[in-house]
């Protein structure tokens, strides 16, 4: 199946920064809790993401990262996943963090 042109912009994939991390306990897989800063327009959202195999809540406060902001928000147990935080699986199947190479505006737009 072929996506067009049309699919890729109803998708709005904006840059982040971390503002804060925190171990997900009661997820039923591995999780992070993550508030991130997407700039005046979005300002502050909300993300669980299964990032514990290669990322410590610590390591990931300031670091910027790409997330589908218009998807429904998902209840994952007691927290509210507002944007989908993006990655890709490594040879195992663990999540890297897709995100900028340098330092960008947040809230910016992927096109």
């Amino acid at each position: 199946m072929s996506a067009t042109i049309e699919d890729f912009l109803r998708l709005d994939i904006r840059v982040g920064r971390v503002r804060r991390a925190e171990p997900f306990p009661e997820a039923r897989k591995p999780a992070l809790k993550l508030w991130i800063d997407f700039g005046p327009e979005l300002g502050e959202k909300r993300s669980s993401a299964g990032l514990v195999a290669h990322y410590r809540p610590e390591d990931l406060v300031g670091r910027q990262v790409l997330a589908v902001v218009n998807l429904p928000p998902r209840r994952v147990g007691p927290f509210l996943s507002e944007v989908l935080v993006l990655g890709l699986p490594d040879e195992g199947g663990a999540v890297v963090l897709v995100g900028p190479d340098r330092s960008v505006p947040e809230g910016g737009r992927l096109h």
